[in-house]
């Protein structure tokens, strides 16, 4: 599975599916690195940074930069893992995981007002005022109970989206 020139086999079908916790059926895992191997240009195994902003629904995306530093040089394991977090398979502990490491964008386990902040700015661009976004944040901090000086722990993420009803959800198309 390490170069994108061989097929799959069932075995490496079958170690995918337990590396995603099943995510996705074997059909779609199989569609899954047929667009994988379309990334992957050069043929090494491997999707960089330059190979998946040539999608142009990603290029677009207000959060893109902050994906390709989860995404860059991933193989098709990671590859599939990482799009599990969009599977209607997946349970809402995971995508909140998922959706937590979005916004850590230091990497240190906390999420900080600036954090959320700079993920305001990303999905706001020019439509608001820095001061704008500022007062929004605090304000939508203030009614959840906590302050611009709270750092959120992944448990916080869990209690504050763990009730709600969270889609994040893509269509793997099978051929």
């Amino acid at each position: 599975m390490g170069s994108t020139s061989s097929m799959l086999t069932q075995y490496d079908i079958e170690e995918v599916q337990d590396h995603c916790n099943h995510a996705f059926s074997q059909q779609e895992i199989v569609s899954l690195y047929q667009r994988f191997c379309q990334l992957d240009r050069n043929g090494g195994g491997f999707v960089s940074a330059d190979e998946f902003m040539s999608v142009p629904e990603f290029a677009v995306n207000p959060l893109s930069q902050r994906l390709l530093r989860m995404l860059d040089g991933l193989n098709f394991k990671e590859f599939v893992a990482f799009l599990s977090a969009f599977s209607p398979r997946t349970s809402l502990q995971q995508k909140i995981e998922f959706i937590f490491r979005v916004y850590d964008t230091d990497c240190n386990g906390k999420v900080a007002f600036d954090d959320v902040l700079s993920i305001l700015r990303d999905l706001t661009g020019s439509f608001m005022t820095e001061q704008q976004r500022q007062k929004v944040l605090t304000h939508v901090l203030e009614e959840a109970g906590y302050t611009k000086d709270s750092h959120f722990t992944l448990p916080d993420f869990m209690k504050i989206l763990g009730n709600s009803e969270l889609k994040m959800e893509v269509e793997v198309p099978i051929d």
